[in-house]
Order: C-alpha cells, then sequence, then structure tokens
C-alpha cells in the first residue's frame, strides 16, 4: 500500500546566538516515517525531542533544512504557494491550547465559515448552513454560532476547533495534544469524539502526546522520539507489551497502570538530563542515560531498522 504520508532524512537546525553565529539546534536529525491511509499513529517521546517540530515539517508550517517530505506521493517542498494552498485542504491540525487557536474578536460562525473564505468555496448562505453542519458533526448546539470563544468552556472551544479543521474535508489530522490543556473530566469526550469522527470520515491521524494511555487507546501504531530521532516504530499491542528499545521501556515503566508483561508496579522516571540539541552526544543519542549502554553505543549512530516484522527499532542490543 502506498503512504499517504512519507517523510524522508528529515532535518531542521536553527542557528542560535548573535548573527546566527552560536552553535545549530538539531530539532530534528534524519527523521524517515511513513503513515498509511487510515492509520492512527501516536508520537510520544519527552518534552524538547522534536514532536512539534516533525508535526511543522509535515504540514509545511516549517521549512525544514534538509530532507522531503511526500503527501499522496507529492513532493510538499516543490509546490508553488498556490498550488500549496489548494492541496492545504486535505490536511489539517489540531492545536494544543484551543483557545488560542481561535480568534477572540471572531464569532464561531466566523470562525467556522473563514477556510471556505480562504479557499473561495460556497456562498455566504451556503458557509453559515456548512458552519450549522460542522458544529452538530462534534455535538454542539447551533445557538452557539453567535458566540466567541471566550464564551465557550475549554472542551467547547476544542470542539469547535476539530470542527474547524474538518470544514475542508481533509484527509490527515495532525493532534498536537489535543487534550492536555482541557480539564480530564473532558479529555475522554475529547478522545471518544477524535476516535468517531475517524472512523465516520475515514480519517488519517497523528496524534502527538505525552500520554502513554491516551496513545494506547487511541492509536493503531506508537513512533517514539528522543532527541530529535525515531527511536523505535511498532504496532500499539506490541509496544505496550514488548518495547524492544531501552528509552520505549522506560516511558512505559514510569507510568503506574501501565504493566508491562503484567509485572510493572510504576517504577521510578527515567534518570538524568536529555542532552542539549545544541550538543549532541556522539553515537547514539540515548546513550548517556541509557542502563545497557555498551562501548559500540557511544561511537555509532544505530540506524532505525527492522528486526521483527511489524517493528522497527535504532539500538545495537537487536544487531
Amino acid at each position: 500500500m502506498t503512504p499517504l504520508l512519507e517523510v524522508r532524512g528529515l532535518h531542521v537546525k536553527f542557528a542560535t546566538g548573535l548573527w546566527h553565529s552560536g552553535r545549530a539546534v538539531h530539532a530534528l536529525a534524519g527523521i524517515d516515517l511513513a503513515v498509511q491511509p487510515g492509520e492512527t499513529l501516536g508520537l510520544v517521546g519527552e518534552s524538547g525531542c522534536g514532536k512539534t517540530t516533525l508535526a511543522r515539517c509535515i504540514l509545511r508550517l516549517q521549512e525544514p533544512t534538509e530532507g522531503t517530505v511526500l503527501f499522496d506521493g507529492c513532493d510538499l517542498s516543490r509546490l508553488a504557494p498556490g498550488e500549496l494552498r489548494v492541496r492545504r485542504r486535505e490536511f489539517q491540525m489540531i492545536f494544543q491550547d484551543p483557545f488560542t487557536s481561535l480568534d477572540p474578536r471572531m464569532t464561531i460562525s466566523e470562525i467556522l465559515a473563514e477556510p471556505f473564505e480562504v479557499h473561495g468555496l460556497l456562498d455566504a448562505a451556503g458557509r453559515t448552513e456548512r458552519a450549522r453542519e460542522l458544529l452538530n458533526e462534534v455535538a454542539l448546539e447551533p445557538g452557539l454560532l453567535a458566540r466567541r470563544p471566550s464564551e465557550l468552556s475549554g472542551g467547547q472551544q476544542q470542539r469547535v476547533a476539530i470542527a474547524r479543521s474538518l470544514a475542508l474535508k481533509p484527509r490527515l489530522l495532525v493532534a498536537d495534544e489535543p487534550v492536555s490543556a482541557l480539564d480530564v473530566s473532558v479529555q475522554a469526550q475529547i478522545l471518544n469524539l477524535l476516535a468517531e469522527l475517524r472512523q465516520r470520515h475515514g480519517l488519517t491521524l497523528i496524534l502527538i502526546s505525552h500520554s502513554l494511555p491516551v496513545v494506547c487507546y487511541l492509536c493503531s501504531r506508537v513512533a517514539v522520539m528522543y532527541l530529535g530521532c525515531i527511536v523505535e516504530e511498532a504496532a500499539t499491542d506490541e509496544f505496550f507489551t514488548t518495547p524492544q528499545h531501552p528509552y520505549s521501556q522506560a516511558l512505559i515503566d514510569s507510568v503506574p497502570g501501565l504493566e508491562l508483561n503484567g509485572e510493572n508496579p510504576g517504577k521510578p522516571a527515567l534518570g538524568g538530563d536529555v542532552p542539549s540539541p545544541a550538543a549532541r552526544p556522539s553515537g547514539c543519542p540515548f546513550h548517556p542515560r541509557c542502563p545497557k549502554v555498551f562501548a559500540r553505543c557511544r561511537e555509532e549512530v544505530p540506524p532505525l531498522a527492522s528486526h521483527r516484522p511489524g517493528s522497527k527499532v535504532a539500538c545495537f542490543l537487536y544487531s
């Protein structure tokens, strides 16, 4: 099957210091990733590992330093601005904080009509009717159309943000921590809504999350990032029962209730600090914190390779 999204050799470097004279920060260091149509991929890892930067590159909100992003076989970096605008109808993003992603000066009706105005679709009456339909899609009353974001609860704001992302009937949704800014009582509602919409519309979904239980509940496959690299990919069931990379094992061990092989009582979180992206360690990026490190890890970068069907891991333990 041809991937809907394919990322090849993606690098992002940010210059630092006065007049960009400092060391470069390697936000992404060679990402290779493929997402199949209809798949829900969970992207996990500690803060600062590059998850959001990767998402922004996928949608061409951030230009990569090096590498290629293919959407349905089309190289997005080669598209002219007009061509990219048309293509953007097919992929949308749900941001982490719904309130800051919605214009406080606009009514909900105007927010939901804006995508059609930008792309020159429908007349005024058609946009209003479509806004009503979108609110219905996310289980909100049409009476909210005249309100502004500040008059809604956090859960309602996120539902509006999801409705807006669905306006142009995209094929791919990238959800960046879509429930982390919400009350716990509302998070399950939003997750269930995303699952329902994905099923109803046949969406492909990339979910960025710090919460492993959320990923376990919603995703069919998991990709683990560490210091700008993907260190493991696996089907969700396989990942949560037999994780291969030591970093993946430490992530699961740190969460009480996510029992690894039925024996995890909730171990302490992984010790040590993530190295600075401006001073990446030689060899495997995880070796300064790895409990299973050996000499080769300090000298060579392990490739992301398949050592069992359906999964990949970047670790010399499986060479």
